[in-house]
């Protein structure tokens, strides 16, 4: 089946590469001020165990947002959403009733938000998106970077 248009986005603002960082510069110092200096970190430290502990969950965090990414394709058949890892579905033409381009400005964040105007969004960054209404009334919004690529092949796939 040919694909008509495909877009992969990142989480990859200079912003949030910057908050992260610091986030892993503060359980990296942590650990080497209480178990290789053996001096205690923080006015009330944790066990060393309790620092590995929150080590290791700053550090897994920080891992899930370098490697989460938006996958969309589109064929003459159907609409994958690719929200990896966390999730995949498919939207069939045949179950939509419209899809067009908008300008959805803020929805309150990025990723996966539930309960939106434009029922659940799916984004990364940006403010334009691919807004699907279902012909059983459910919402969809799929945020884009090739507003104006899509744009063109929704036109096509509308005549």
């Amino acid at each position: 089946m040919k694909i008509l248009f495909k877009e992969e986005q990142r989480f990859n603002q200079w912003w949030l590469k910057v908050i992260l960082i610091g986030l892993g510069i503060i359980p990296t110092y942590g650990i080497y001020k209480q178990l290789i200096l053996k001096e205690a970190f923080g006015d009330h430290p944790m066990s060393d165990i309790g620092l590995i502990v929150f080590s290791l969950s700053i550090y897994s965090l920080i891992v899930f947002l370098l490697i989460i990414k938006l996958k969309t394709e589109i064929t003459s058949s159907e609409i994958t959403i690719r929200f990896y890892p966390l999730l995949k579905k498919k939207v069939y033409w045949y179950e939509i009733e419209s899809a067009k381009v908008v300008n959805y400005g803020f929805v309150g964040g990025w990723g996966i938000r539930l309960w939106t105007a434009y029922g659940t969004v799916y984004n990364i960054k940006g403010k334009m998106g691919l807004a699907i209404k279902m012909k059983d009334g459910k919402k969809i919004l799929i945020g884009t970077q090739k507003e104006i690529e899509l744009k063109s092949v929704i036109i096509k796939k509308n005549n």
